[in-house]
């Protein structure tokens, strides 16, 4: 083998070789992270701001229930009590009718000896609480 033949070593050339450019120069894309820390708490400032006017809206609606209960009290109360005269009414006459055979017997008389009004109250008594109740 002749020495022509013999590659020669591959060395950099004279001056050296350039530098090579390693970091990233990627284009700049979106907000920056500033912005979005702004724009991000400009859409919470927003939503804080309808739930307050949310909260607004409910407690004034909340006072309209209430001040209608209050107005129309009086008006149910009435009607609660000529409903409870005419079934009172229906029911002495019902008596009469049933009772008309049985001699001194007034219909409608109440129990107590007083002429103070009483109204009808039907207690709603839970099974294991009446009286003689024996639990299986």
């Amino acid at each position: 083998m002749s020495d022509s033949a013999v590659p020669g070593q591959d060395m950099p050339p004279k001056g050296g070789f350039s530098s090579i450019r390693y970091e990233r120069r990627l284009p700049k894309r979106g907000p920056s992270g500033v912005a979005m820390f702004a724009i991000c708490g400009a859409v919470m400032g927003y939503g804080w701001y309808r739930l307050y006017l949310g909260l607004d809206e409910r407690r004034e609606l909340e006072r309209e229930k209430i001040w209608s209960r209050i107005h129309l009290t009086p008006m149910l109360l009435a009607e609660t009590d000529r409903d409870e005269y005419r079934r009172n009414h229906a029911a002495v006459e019902r008596e009469r009718e049933i009772m008309k055979d049985i001699p001194g017997w007034e219909a409608g008389k109440g129990v107590y000896n007083g002429n103070r009004y009483m109204p009808m109250v039907i207690a709603n008594v839970p099974l294991h609480q009446r009286p003689g109740f024996k639990k299986e």
